[in-house]
């Protein structure tokens, strides 16, 4: 049985996909957890993580600082974990990763959290072409701003059982003989676990070492966007074109799949392509990293095809080495 721990986390976004294993890494170890969420009926299925009354949804909204200063109230520690990949009508990359970031880290202060961690992304550059980057940049110089003694987490594209990254093109090549390779598909990314991550965030909630301190997540292997479709593929066992899609091409596309309810592709997406995904030489030198922080990653191989099965043509039924799908 896990020993109680008076400390009260609140995490805001925590009912997501990150947020779900690090809500139940910080239940086992004991904290008290209020998790702020715009539909706190729809988190229900976090309760069962912890012990009963151990972990708690709350309603709170980025846009309404007052529903922030609710969530916050008596927190030892605040976690950010909001972030858009597609920035629309009120959920904008200005909406939440500028002005909610900057909401949260306010309502921590005014709440007298003694640590406050902030996750953006690789790729956070205030001199970014792609707004995405820019405004995860904006983000965090707000919320270092408002919470000075921040810790700050970019993580590389997360994989993980429901990640949006190997299941969407895994859920593609079920579909379309084609695969597109944006820019010939020579972007670098350096993919992390989503346990990983969540350990991360732990290590820096047990730790007091690590204020104002910025890592950066990636896993142990550094791949081309290429060769991440190829191993998808080889993972799932199906033949598939992979057809190279020039720059100007793929922000045509962008620009046209970006109105739609649910695109595929945004230009904004394309433009951040362009630039390579993966953790800095200087985090690295200064141990600002998994590893810097004792953790040993976790490779896509020894992950993904526990949940890639599926998309096989008969799932876990596939016989080993047909390839010929």
């Amino acid at each position: 049985m896990k020993q109680a721990n008076r400390q009260l986390i609140t995490i805001i976004g925590g009912s997501g996909f990150v947020g779900r294993h690090l809500v139940q890494k910080l239940a086992s170890q004991g904290y008290r957890i209020r998790i702020g969420v715009r539909r706190p009926d729809l988190a229900g299925h976090l309760q069962p993580m912890g012990s009963v009354g151990q972990i708690m949804p709350v309603q709170a909204n980025v846009r309404f600082p007052a529903s922030l200063d609710s969530a916050c109230q008596n927190a030892d520690v605040v976690i950010n974990l909001t972030g858009v990949l597609t920035g629309k009508g009120t959920q904008s990359f200005e909406a939440v990763h500028e002005f909610g970031a900057e909401a949260i880290a306010k309502a921590a202060a005014r709440a007298g959290a003694k640590k406050f961690i902030h996750m953006s992304a690789i790729g956070a550059d205030e001199n970014a072409d792609s707004t995405y980057g820019s405004s995860k940049a904006a983000g965090e110089k707000l919320v270092k701003s408002a919470f000075p003694s921040a810790t700050i987490i970019r993580p590389s594209i997360i994989f993980g059982q429901e990640d949006g990254f190997f299941n969407k093109f895994a859920e593609m090549a079920r579909f379309s003989m084609v695969l597109p390779l944006i820019g010939g598909g020579e972007t670098k990314f350096q993919p992390v676990f989503v346990g990983d991550v969540a350990d991360a965030i732990s290590t820096i909630v047990n730790n007091e070492k690590f204020a104002g301190t910025t890592f950066e997540l990636g896993g142990p292997q550094v791949f081309s966007f290429k060769e991440l479709l190829q191993f998808i593929l080889e993972t799932v066992e199906r033949k598939r074109l992979l057809l190279p899609i020039p720059w100007f091409v793929a922000k045509i596309m962008g620009s046209v799949l970006g109105f739609l309810p649910y695109s595929l592709l945004t230009r904004d997406q394309v433009v951040m392509l362009e630039t390579d995904n993966v953790v800095s030489d200087q985090a690295q030198k200064e141990g600002r990293t998994l590893e810097g922080l004792g953790i040993k990653p976790e490779t896509i191989a020894a992950q993904v095809p526990s949940y890639l099965y599926r998309y096989k043509k008969f799932g876990q039924f596939t016989e080993t080495g047909n390839s010929s799908i």
